[in-house]
């Protein structure tokens, strides 16, 4: 094989890998941005190996973005001590599939807002360790390679960790369809002025996290509870936004807009049981450079 034959080669084998890297990267930071950046260089190194010295390739090329993700997110950690008001992770946004959603069965946990922030509880370590093997595989010597911890604390990280995930997981996930219904039915009612139909819409304790980041108002209700957040919603909804669009946000639907006063805001919902558990509302532009606002 050629020089210009190997090398095509090796950027076939790569690209072949680097959606899962992508995810990988992004569930560790919460940056789509850091997470290119991880990926990138993680083809670096690799472009400086010696192909033949790597039997698996999959196993080495997620080693090594684990390790670049891990790093990062410890000076993430230090960065986000220092942010203005409540950090969100930037979110995945991706038109609504060209086949009908209602198709597919189940939502994407690894990316799931729901999941990101519950990880931004956990130590780096802990993490990572969950990431790595419970949802995406590792066995917990691969993974103590990349914390630089034995394989009996990576198991007890994981352990850990899992159990705080367990805690904050909605016990009655739904299908993308009925999400899909739940967060039109959502739309229709702040549009509405349906005060009834949206706290039967909302859980009780409907927790509203909103991520401004300094840039832009974090806009949230003065008061917690289904009643106190609907009455608010609908009394924002009386001034309409610009645009607003149904999208897949971190894997489920959700919702895009531009409101009144030209700003663009993407929402993703956690939903249990049927009931609005948490939105969570990103609004700092700079976490929003690749988002549009029509579909």
């Amino acid at each position: 094989m050629s020089g210009a034959d190997a090398d095509d080669a090796l950027v076939r084998a790569f690209e072949a890998h680097r959606a899962r890297l992508l995810r990988v990267a992004y569930a560790t930071v919460g940056s789509v941005s850091e997470a290119e950046d991880c990926v990138q260089e993680a083809w670096l190194r690799l472009r400086a190996q010696d192909p033949a010295s790597i039997r698996n390739l999959g196993a080495w090329l997620t080693t090594t973005v684990s390790r670049l993700a891990y790093d990062t997110l410890g000076s993430a950690r230090a960065r986000r001590e220092r942010y203005v008001g409540p950090w969100l992770p930037e979110p995945l946004v991706e038109d609504l599939a060209a086949d009908d959603p209602a198709d597919r069965v189940t939502l994407d946990e690894s990316v799931s807002m729901a999941l990101l922030v519950v990880l931004e509880r956990l130590s780096p370590a802990e993490r990572t360790a969950f990431l790595l093997h419970d949802v995406f595989g590792l066995e917990f010597e691969e993974v103590a390679g990349v914390v630089g911890r034995t394989p009996a604390a990576v198991r007890q990280l994981a352990s850990r960790a899992r159990r705080h995930v367990e805690d904050g997981r909605p016990r009655f996930p739904p299908t993308v369809a009925q999400q899909q219904r739940l967060v039109a039915a959502f739309a229709d009612a702040c549009g509405g002025g349906d005060m009834e139909r949206l706290v039967a819409l909302l859980d009780p304790g409907v927790v509203w996290r909103s991520d401004g980041g300094g840039k832009v108002s974090a806009a949230r209700p003065a008061k917690p509870g289904a009643q106190n957040v609907a009455r608010w919603l609908i009394a924002l909804a009386r001034r309409p936004p610009r645009s607003l669009r149904m999208a897949m946000v971190n894997g489920a639907p959700g919702l895009v807009m531009r409101d009144g006063d030209g700003v663009l805001t993407v929402i993703a919902f956690t939903i249990d049981a049927d009931r609005i558990t948490a939105m969570d509302v990103m609004r700092n532009p700079d976490k929003l450079t690749t988002v549009h606002d029509s579909g």
